[in-house]
């Protein structure tokens, strides 16, 4: 069936997909309250529909059709792309990553986390579920913790324990600056040093390498420090935020918690009395570790009204599917396959500040939506 372009046949196509939906099927959750950017005013008058002076322009959703670097990977480029842009030297829709790639690698990086924790390592009390349509409303379901049990050896090993030492690194209000002190910018090497060590992101790097997005592991570890420790402004304040603060460790902005994506952070600020777990929306089909929560928490004082995080799972292991993703499909729905099952994570780049020659800072990564 054509594209529905109209209002009439937009909305009576919206009614078909509803009514072929299976009823069984959990409805998909969003991270409602996350940052978006929307792309700068420049270019903003040029021909919709050619990429004349619009090559390299961030994306926009606005736009028919477009001019970037990742336009060839997503099949919307303007049909003269490779015309008005081919000079720019990133027009060669050989180096796409396709989805059957993703879907192979995911499985790949699922397969070789050794470090992930094991069934007997977590005893989960997940305890009341509710509808998407009730999130909104801060009622606290659970009395019980969401963690009865953590084997805390796991935090022994040198991923855990690198990774452990980030998250006291941050003010989690966005508008005050970050200023890491040499120990502080050392333990982010540490952890760049400890992850790269590992099974998991060695896949990564050899199947980006194949992909011709690297030259050298050092060119890797770079770009993965810069895109995830690199410091912007998300308040009013030079240098509040960066992608790793905000997807792990968590932020609080305008009285909400934005990010937060993890198990072990909730874990450890739960055990502190900190975080009140309230109720969750989704539960993922995996019967091991690691698994998929989405739900609904209080981090002293202030509410999530959706946060998923992968269950069990090792730093290495988040800390690749969200690299791999925003490499891939910034800014999109990326599709992957964890031992069998199908996976959604969604990726946001910071368009109001870059790096390098232009390259992205990670804005926010979680996973998107429920099993479909």
């Amino acid at each position: 069936m054509k594209a529905c372009v109209p209002l009439l046949l937009a909305v009576l196509c919206g009614l078909a997909w509803t009514a072929k939906r299976d009823p069984k099927e959990p409805e998909p959750f969003l991270e409602l309250e996350e940052d978006t950017e929307e792309a700068p005013a420049s270019n903003r008058y040029s021909a919709p529909n050619s990429c004349h002076s619009r090559c390299q322009e961030p994306f926009d959703r606005r736009r028919p059709c477009h001019c970037n670097a990742r336009c060839p990977e997503f099949g919307n480029c303007c049909k003269d792309f490779e015309s008005q842009c081919g000079h720019e030297g990133f027009s060669r829709s050989s180096d796409a990553i396709t989805g059957k790639e993703l879907q192979a690698i995911s499985e790949t990086i699922y397969r070789v986390d050794t470090n992930k924790a094991q069934k007997e390592d977590i005893i989960l009390n997940s305890q009341k579920y509710i509808s998407p349509s009730e999130t909104r409303d801060q009622v606290d379901h659970c009395p019980e913790p969401l963690f009865t049990y953590v084997n805390e050896k796991l935090f022994s090993k040198p991923t855990y324990a690198a990774f452990i030492n980030l998250l006291n690194n941050y003010h989690r209000a966005t508008g005050h600056g970050e200023h890491f002190s040499a120990q502080q910018l050392a333990e982010q090497d540490n952890f760049l040093r400890e992850v790269l060590k590992t099974a998991v992101m060695k896949e990564l790097y050899s199947f980006l390498q194949h992909q011709n997005r690297y030259s050298s592991e050092q060119e890797f570890v770079d770009d993965l420090k810069n895109m995830w420790f690199g410091l912007y402004s998300r308040g009013n304040e030079e240098g509040d935020s960066s992608g790793f603060e905000h997807v792990f460790s968590g932020e609080v902005k305008k009285g909400k918690v934005t990010g937060f994506h993890n198990w072990i952070r909730f874990y450890l600020q739960e055990k502190e009395g900190l975080v009140d777990y309230y109720s969750y929306i989704y539960d993922g089909p995996w019967e091991s570790y690691p698994d998929v929560l989405a739900m609904q928490f209080n981090w002293d004082g202030y509410y999530k009204e959706v946060g998923s995080a992968f269950i069990g799972s090792s730093p290495e292991f988040e800390f690749a599917l969200y690299s791999l993703c925003f490499i891939a499909r910034p800014g999109k729905t990326c599709q992957l396959s964890l031992g069998g099952h199908p996976l959604a994570i969604k990726t946001y780049s910071w368009d109001k500040s870059t790096y390098g020659n232009g390259k992205k800072y990670i804005a926010t990564a979680y996973v998107e939506s429920s099993t479909r």
